[in-house]
């Protein structure tokens, strides 16, 4: 099938080229000529494993193109996947305006029967509003083309994407039109062999499902953080506590793993934005508002656990920090707890010394020039002359270090793991000073 991408992002470029590596044939459209030099140069600026060599050969095969030319992505795509940023406003809303410029530039382009499919993460209500933006941009121009908006959210995970795409849990496809579904069932075909993926739905439950998801994923976590504060006031243990819970199979192991706080471009937008959609019609969204609250507070509990072992005073003490990026697997550092902690450290007249195996070039774009930092090419450089270490992000790497020898490199010698990485007993037998998260 032919088909169009609106958007060489993450979302855009992953989608775009699982659907060309299934021998569709695939343009992908952006405005930022910067953007498609550089696919079509084959750099792809975002670390997601086997994503760069997927591109290139689907690229090089003549399937996967590039383009800034709007008229030539309408004319190719029977499917019109708008794959563009939906990022927060100061309110926590999802902006949109990307989205809906969007469906304007197609509707002024189309001249035959298109599929226009909302694949960003978009608030309950919005296939109504690229429908709309459509009709009314026929009327406008006097122009009578049949269409339909379906919403087809994105269940990729960073760090998987490729994987998640290829052998999906879940196709949701949200439709008011049968002969529509049918279409998308011919165009998934090839990730529905083993058996059957594919769930239709109305629009407007399709675009909460997405949301409903990653909300429901983001409380599992923040209320495991919850009760990782409570053991440490009990003096339980929340690593048994978490294997008790597991076991249950109606709750499982998966997202129930206590830490320092989630972040990314998903879990913390997605949220706000439900949130503030609920808040819309009228409802105050009581749980949302705790989870986020809560992840809030998560993302400090590490520089307080410093702080209370320092008396309140780090002035020229100087940090690790194992962990830049929101989770292992990814570059990807918007709202990072490492990002929280690090300027509390600075703040306070410590010194960070950081490393990440994947997200030191999103740290020097981001903290270019700041002063106390000191962004180190391995693990083992970070460690020098600190005084303590932080471990903030799960990368294997880090799992298993040689504790003898960080006792040795590490004057104070205190850890302070915010992904209940080690184990206590085994530090504190070797005279380190352990600080976990509900431990």
């Amino acid at each position: 099938m032919n088909i169009t991408i609106y958007g060489s992002g993450y979302v855009g470029l992953v989608t775009g080229t699982c659907l060309a590596e299934v021998v569709n044939e695939v343009i992908c459209m952006d405005i930022d000529q910067q953007k498609i030099d550089q696919r079509n140069q084959g750099i792809i600026p975002i670390y997601e494993p086997g994503l760069e060599e997927m591109v290139k050969e689907n690229h090089a095969s003549g399937r996967l193109k590039f383009t800034t030319d709007i008229k030539e992505a309408v004319d190719h795509g029977l499917f019109q996947f708008i794959a563009v940023g939906t990022p927060p406003d100061e309110d926590g809303s999802a902006d949109l305006q990307y989205v809906l410029a969007v469906a304007n530039a197609i509707a002024d382009n189309m001249s035959d029967y298109r599929i226009i499919v909302n694949k960003s993460t978009v608030p309950v209500g919005t296939a109504d509003k690229v429908r709309t933006i459509i009709q009314d941009s026929f009327k406008i121009q006097g122009k009578a083309c049949e269409f339909d908006v379906v919403s087809n959210p994105e269940f990729l995970k960073e760090g998987s994407a490729l994987a998640d795409f290829m052998k999906p849990d879940r196709i949701i496809i949200g439709t008011d039109n049968p002969r529509t579904a049918e279409l998308f069932k011919i165009l998934y075909a090839p990730f529905n062999r083993s058996h059957e993926r594919v769930i239709a739905m109305d629009m407007r439950s399709a675009e909460l499902t997405k949301y409903a998801a990653n909300a429901m994923l983001a409380t599992k976590i923040s209320f495991m953080n919850e009760l990782a504060n409570l053991a440490e006031l009990f003096g339980a243990d929340i690593e048994h506590v978490r294997q008790g819970l597991g076991s249950d199979t109606r709750i499982g192991y998966h997202f129930i793993y206590p830490g320092c706080g989630y972040g990314g471009s998903c879990f913390p937008k997605d949220v706000k934005a439900l949130e503030k959609t609920a808040q819309e019609y009228g409802d105050n969204a009581e749980l949302l508002t705790a989870v986020e609250s809560v992840n809030n507070r998560q993302k400090q509990l590490l520089f307080k656990k410093i702080l209370l072992h320092y008396q309140g005073d780090i002035k020229g003490k100087t940090f690790a920090l194992w962990g830049l990026s929101f989770k292992q697997k990814t570059d990807d550092m918007r709202d990072a707890p490492s990002r929280v902690l690090l300027a509390a450290l600075i703040d306070a007249g410590a010194i960070v010394r950081a490393f990440d195996p994947e997200a030191m070039h999103e740290a020097r774009k981001i903290y270019k020039g700041k002063a106390g930092l000191i962004l180190c090419q391995t693990q083992d450089e970070a460690l020098k002359g600190a005084n303590a270490l932080c471990v903030v992000t799960e990368w294997k790497n880090f799992w298993s270090p040689n504790f003898e020898d960080l006792k040795v490199k590490l004057s104070d010698a205190v850890i302070c793991d915010g992904r209940n990485l080690y184990d206590p007993s085994t530090l504190k037998k070797l005279g380190v000073m352990y600080y976990g998260i509900g431990r």
